[in-house]
């Protein structure tokens, strides 16, 4: 806890209220702010965090509660209403603001109080705010976001391997670069994606070739390891390496040295080696697709990165702070409708801050010469986290070409809105693939039945009209012309 201490704040609490919470966070030993008035309650609930804010509702003005609830809150803990009645109407405003609101019945036990204490310290999302929301371009507040950048600057000095664990679009390169950053290293931070270089190129542009290495090798080439010396090499989606190339790169770890393909010369690598993946990554070295000593060898220090629902209080944080890139970019002064990031908080995000990003930049564009920008009551489109083999091609009968595709998650169907273009079909159908197969290029190729050049091609096109980030489209030596 922050300062060693939980943070309780009653609010229009009764004498016998008011005794019990004194008692009950006496026991757990926190702090209990008490006040008469919910006008003041608003005041400081907007300069400090509560990990319960309790509030005897029974002699309150709805329309007050109703104020409140409906402010930023997401800061805050668990909130609990003490009522005669469950007013139906209070929760669904709060549910709308993004916030949940509990109801206990008035007249409750001390036991029940106090264990209603003790679980709001264990379940508080956040604590008391550190200096900075951001680190390394990540932004959050929640507390474990927070713990997150706190490991971050504690292991980014240390020479010792991180292993980066989180969904698809949760920011694992951010936090390669933050570690990057903070590492007081000199040499160039360099990210490879291991699933976006076919299997027979990705030994060369690891360690580098000798000219006459192979067919086409017309001059020596150094690698990415010999690129990032002195700096930092991100490998995401390191179990789409072949194990074969593990024992190598396994190798080239350990002894800080390595050959080129086709040469004979070992030569030292001054190279800190940070890996990711989406993977569970147990599963995939029972599955033999990654080795156990490259697994053990990797865990040194693991990160793992919470999914966008997890940390809903981050949601607005994130929205904003997008908006404002946007707005820093093209000059202009947009901003969000009053009750949009309410919308934002409550959808379910299966892509992650990078589905949020690109939501923010399709609103920004469709909303055009106006300087406020809604979020509609679009339907959320079904993505299930499934194993690439899970993806399905059209059915017979449901006959698809060039691309079209019914993608089926247990017995849910991903639906599109009625009037989408089918230049926006076809990107959400893409962008979804994509995802879904953790931006395997070559596999979303194979899955759409097209070629992996048609793929780039499509993704240039989305990056230059601003639906993309470069984190999507990638580095791939597979394009420039060798695509098939």
């Amino acid at each position: 806890m922050a300062n060693g201490a939980g943070h309780v704040l009653l609010v229009n609490g009764n004498a016998n209220l008011a005794a019990m919470a004194t008692v009950a966070v006496d026991t757990v030993r926190c702090q209990l702010t008490c006040l008469t008035e919910l006008r003041a309650a608003h005041e400081l609930v907007a300069k400090k965090q509560f990990d319960l804010i309790l509030i005897d509702a029974s002699a309150l003005e709805s329309e007050d509660l109703e104020r409140f609830l409906t402010a930023d809150m997401t800061r805050q803990g668990r909130i609990v209403l003490v009522e005669e009645k469950k007013c139906a109407r209070l929760h669904s405003l709060a549910r709308k603001s993004g916030i949940a609101v509990e109801h206990i019945p008035a007249g409750m036990s001390f036991e029940a109080l106090l264990g209603l204490v003790h679980r709001a310290l264990q379940r508080t999302p956040s604590r008391e705010i550190p200096p900075s929301n951001e680190s390394g371009g990540m932004i959050g507040r929640t507390m474990r976001m927070q713990a997150l950048f706190e490991n971050i600057r504690r292991v980014a000095p240390l020479d010792v391997g991180v292993l980066v664990l989180g969904e698809s679009g949760t920011g694992k390169e951010l936090v390669a670069r933050a570690l990057h950053q903070l590492s007081g290293r000199t040499g160039k931070f360099v990210a490879v994606n291991c699933g976006a270089i076919s299997p027979e190129l990705l030994s060369s542009q690891l360690f580098g070739h000798e000219r006459g290495a192979f067919t086409g090798a017309i001059q020596s080439h150094a690698g990415f390891f010999e690129q990032a010396r002195g700096g930092t090499l991100f490998l995401d989606e390191i179990t789409e390496m072949s194990p074969a190339l593990q024992v190598y790169l396994l190798r080239v770890i350990e002894t800080h040295a390595l050959t080129r393909v086709g040469g004979s010369r070992e030569f030292p690598v001054d190279v800190r080696v940070i890996a990711a993946s989406n993977r569970d990554l147990p599963q995939a070295v029972a599955a033999g697709e990654l080795r156990a000593d490259l697994y053990f060898r990797l865990l040194e220090f693991p990160l793992a990165l919470p999914p966008l629902r997890e940390r809903r209080e981050d949601i607005r944080l994130l929205a904003q702070h997008f908006l404002g890139q946007l707005n820093d970019r093209y000059g202009t002064a947009k901003q969000f409708a009053p009750d949009a990031l309410a919308k934002l908080a409550a959808r379910a995000w299966p892509g992650n801050v990078r589905e949020l990003l690109h939501m923010i930049r399709r609103h920004y564009i469709t909303a055009g010469d106006g300087n406020v920008i809604d979020i509609g009551d679009e339907p959320v489109q079904t993505l299930h986290r499934r194993r690439v083999g899970d993806v399905q091609p059209a059915r017979e009968n449901h006959p698809a070409t060039d691309g079209a595709f019914w993608m089926h998650a247990s017995d849910d169907t991903i639906h599109f809105t009625v009037g989408m273009t089918f230049d926006a079909i076809e990107r959400e159908v893409m962008l979804k693939t994509l995802a879904h197969v953790r931006n395997n290029k070559r596999e979303a190729a194979r899955v759409l039945g097209v070629s992996l050049k048609t793929i780039y091609n499509k993704l240039l096109r989305y990056r230059a009209q601003g639906l993309i980030g470069e984190d999507v489209l990638g580095d791939s030596p597979e394009h420039n012309g060798r695509a098939a």
